[in-house]
């Protein structure tokens, strides 16, 4: 090895040790970081999903993560829908299933998100609580010792005495609403302590408000009911037309209650541009709370339902049901009531079925079941040129039936089938002299008899209307508005009310006059803390006039105004 290599690798090794003797930090920290465990990670995860950053991010995901719900059918709102959506999307259909997004709120990501948000937001709620209660029972801090270095400081001096002085900026400072006390030769007050408490109402209105949102899905309850003037409904799981409920809501959670339909009444725009369209809707009731509830009168509207404890009545639909009569082969009557039939458009033009399922026997004592399918309209106008109605109240009102014997089908089987529609697979149509379907428009009191002696339908001249009502119970509701109202305040004041300390010094000097020095600062971004010093120096200041200055200047000093001091942010 040459002599040039010899002294290159001892200045490497010179340089090496003068850099580890330079080096702070310890040669084992270097080398080998120490491990955090599972004590510290725990503590680092927690610290983590306790912060705000983490707080907003879930927040964003739950968001984000409640808009398939809005938009892809959900099992637990419309399962028809749902098996509408995987028919149309074969493709699709499986892959959201292993997402979940047909069943988003219950959903095993969804949940995750929710209870981790709720998780992060009450870590980080307790201590700020915790921490604001310490400040509420402590006191303002006291004066810095150079006032001069705050954002807005005034200054000036008067003959009052310091203690004078102290006493009328104290009583000032509380009758303005500070937090004041005095300390040492200043009084120190602070003001804006709801802005903290804001902040922490809005986090705990946000918790309130996931709490409400999830006893309202679990414990929920929603069903429809098609009532026919004259006829009632009790509040019971076997009454209801449509029911869906949350994975916790029993049977017992319904609330007791029962009314009866006496009248339906709606009027309508009869002429201009908006001729047909609703102009009011209204339900007359007499209903009861619980089993052996005094009756009680009450009209339901439309946005107006009737409130049952947790329970709501709304509104939701409107019809009509002519009263029909069917006799049988030796004139019997096999059937008599009113047959709701469901509208197709909006001058109520509807359709529906009558089914007569037992008692009926023809003319020569066979024993069958009838069907009949029956078209509607309110108001027929011949000159229209078609089986629609022109108008959507009851004017001219008529009715048009087809007319089936056979098997309806398996209904005492137990097997559902909808009362709105005919199964005509084991029907046979009942047909007219020429071998042509059987069919007939009735009017009000006209009557269709069938051939071969088979019996008659009657199209009554009472017509009844039908209101469909829709059955809510939502026991969280009432937590979700007010906690939607307080997080709303909460943030208001979060916002817009500023936290703020004002100390005023008083210490008498070398010549024996007495310095007044006032100072402001701001706990938050607020550019009212210097107007709001000076108006509270010119206040005191009247209480402490000026004195003359040290050059023996007869005039007296002028109000005081408070201006940034050297060096502090404008």
């Amino acid at each position: 090895m040459s002599k040039t290599d010899t002294d290159t690798s001892r200045d490497q090794e010179g340089l090496g040790a003068a850099g580890s003797q330079l080096s702070t930090a310890p040669q084992d920290e270097i080398s080998t970081p120490p491990a955090l465990g599972v004590i510290g990670w725990t503590r680092w995860f927690w610290r983590q999903l306790t912060s705000m950053r983490v707080a907003l991010l879930l927040l964003l995901l739950l968001s984000l993560g409640a808009i398939p719900g809005s938009l892809i059918p959900q099992t637990g709102a419309d399962a028809a829908k749902v098996e509408d959506f995987r028919a149309a999307h074969r493709t699709l259909a499986p892959v959201y299933d292993k997402l979940g997004l047909f069943h988003v709120y219950s959903s095993v990501w969804f949940s995750a998100i929710y209870i981790l948000l709720f998780v992060s937001l009450i870590g980080c709620i307790i201590p700020r609580t915790w921490q604001f209660v310490g400040q509420l029972r402590g006191r303002p801090p006291g004066a810095p010792k150079r006032l001069t270095r705050l954002p807005a400081y005034t200054t000036w001096r008067t003959t009052a005495d310091p203690e004078q002085v102290r006493e009328a900026a104290l009583a000032l400072l509380k009758k303005r609403r500070f937090r004041a006390h005095v300390a040492g030769d200043a009084v120190a007050a602070e003001k804006g302590y709801l802005r903290e408490l804001g902040n922490l109402v809005f986090h705990i209105a946000l918790i309130v408000l996931l709490v409400a949102f999830a006893s309202g899905q679990l414990y929920k309850s929603d069903g429809t009911k098609l009532v026919v003037e004259g006829h009632g409904f009790a509040n019971a799981l076997p009454q209801y037309d449509d029911f869906k409920s949350g994975n916790l809501f029993q049977a017992d959670d319904l609330v007791p209650f029962s009314f009866d339909l006496k009248d339906f009444e709606g009027t309508y725009e009869v002429s201009g541009p908006n001729k047909g369209t609703p102009r009011t809707f209204e339900a007359k009731m007499r209903y009861s709370e619980g089993a052996y509830g005094k009756e009680k009168s009450t009209t339901v509207k439309v946005n107006e339902p009737l409130e049952i404890g947790d329970a709501k009545v709304y509104l939701v639909s409107h019809g009509y049901a002519p009263v029909v009569t069917v006799r049988d082969g030796k004139g019997n009557k096999v059937f008599h009531d009113a047959v709701p039939l469901l509208p197709l458009d909006g001058n109520v033009t509807s359709n529906g079925v009558v089914k007569v399922m037992d008692g009926y026997r023809d003319a020569k004592g066979k024993k069958e079941q009838l069907g009949f399918q029956a078209f509607f309209v309110p108001t027929f106008d011949a000159k229209s040129g078609t089986m629609l109605s022109q108008f959507p109240a009851l004017l001219n009102p008529l009715l048009a039936v087809n007319a089936y014997h056979g098997d309806l089908g398996s209904v005492n089987a137990g097997v559902p089938q909808s009362v709105y529609q005919l199964d005509k697979k084991h029907m046979t149509a009942f047909k007219d002299g020429k071998g042509k379907l059987l069919k007939k428009l009735l009017q009000p009191g006209d009557t269709l008899t069938l051939p071969n002696g088979a019996g008659s339908i009657t199209f009554e001249k009472d017509i009844k209307e039908w209101a469909g009502f829709e059955i809510v119970q939502e026991p969280g509701s009432g937590w979700a508005l007010g906690g939607a109202v307080a997080a709303i305040f909460g943030l208001a004041g979060s916002l817009f009310i500023q936290r703020r300390r004002v100390w005023v010094r008083a210490v008498r000097g070398a010549d024996g006059v007495t310095v007044v020095e006032m100072a402001g600062l701001g706990r938050s971004e607020s550019a009212k803390v210097p107007d709001e010093l000076g108006d509270l120096a010119g206040t005191l200041y009247d209480q402490a006039p000026g004195a003359p200055d040290p050059d023996d200047n007869p005039s007296p000093t002028p109000d005081p105004q408070v201006v940034p001091a050297e060096g502090a942010e404008k």
